[in-house]
């Protein structure tokens, strides 16, 4: 089973991201066939300056490895690395409507809000699907906020093999319904919008920062205190069944305060992400791997993406006297 997921590299990945996303590709990396990609053209959405764009590109990328991404054994590769993306997003431009897109969620939430849309956010969901279809991806793990966006490739998809041929892959849906929301510091979803995250791989004095952030109630340390809220939600992330138990125990019982309870949080974190947080400081001091990694995968990535593109090419056309 061929599976697809990419990132935007719109700023520093946080819990959110680990657990609803990270985390599931680097399980799926042990038990099928995954394409993984640092959405870079996406995010230019997002972020205009040049140098913050180029920033945070390297900065997932490093996470990602760091985490346990292996090019061994996936295909992980920057989006802007695979022009044949860019092409094919043209081609399929062809197989939906203005009014189609004018519906698309992302689009509407930004012109509700009074922003003005650039073109790219309007053909954003042609690219997604692009991006899906260049690499005949099987499975797409998606969010229910990007549910629609699969929705419009499969559109895509099934009106393009209408008139051309059964050229594209349907790609299907992966929603899981275990997926966490993780809240953020405010209690909100954690967001680097809402500017409530926590970056793992923050130092050690910003993390301690952050954590100490985490809103929580007046009670004091001999007051029981309800086991809910950002506090308990996010530490119970890295908590199996009993340990949530242990820990709700240890809220509702007089004698410990938020500030004990997060200090313990903090080194819940710093733990699950030690060996992370050093491989990562070892990748950043030799950036010639990271772009060697990043090469091959590019090239393994073209390997898929050029073949596709030539077959849309001969059914459309765009292939002749040849």
């Amino acid at each position: 089973m061929r599976i697809l997921s990419g990132i935007q590299p719109s700023g520093r990945p946080h819990l959110g991201n680990y657990f609803s996303m990270m985390k599931r590709m680097l399980e799926y990396q042990e038990t099928s066939e995954l394409f993984c990609f640092v959405a870079s053209y996406h995010a230019m959405t997002t972020v205009e300056k040049g140098e913050d764009l180029a920033r945070n590109i390297e900065g997932v990328v490093l996470d990602f490895l760091a985490l346990g991404m292996d090019p061994n054994r996936s295909t992980f590769w920057v989006q802007s690395d695979v022009p044949e993306v860019t092409e094919l997003t043209w081609i399929l431009s062809m197989q939906i409507t203005v009014p189609q897109l004018e519906l698309a969620h992302s689009f509407k939430d930004k012109v509700a809000q009074g922003i003005i849309p650039s073109g790219g956010l309007f053909i954003y969901p042609i690219l997604m699907a692009a991006d899906i279809l260049a690499f005949r991806s099987e499975k797409v793990p998606v969010g229910k906020d990007q549910k629609q966006h699969l929705e419009f490739t499969r559109d895509i998809a099934r009106r393009f093999n209408n008139v051309y041929g059964d050229i594209l892959t349907m790609p299907e849906a992966d929603i899981s319904e275990d997926v966490a929301v993780v809240p953020g510091l405010d209690g909100r979803k954690m967001s680097k919008s809402y500017k409530n995250t926590i970056d793992f791989f923050a130092s050690e004095k910003d993390l301690k920062k952050a954590v100490s952030s985490i809103i929580t109630d007046s009670k004091g340390v001999d007051d029981v205190k309800e086991p809910e809220g950002p506090l308990y939600d996010i530490y119970s992330l890295f908590l199996d069944e009993d340990g949530r138990k242990a820990l709700a125990d240890r809220f509702r019982t007089p004698g410990t305060g938020y500030g004990h309870i997060k200090m313990d949080l903090l080194k819940a974190i710093l733990e699950h992400f030690g060996e992370a947080r050093e491989r990562r400081a070892t990748l950043e001091k030799d950036p010639d791997t990271v772009r060697d990694m990043l090469a091959a995968g590019a090239k393994k990535a073209r390997a898929v993406a050029a073949p596709l593109l030539e077959d849309v090419r001969k059914a459309t056309g765009l292939r002749y006297m040849r």
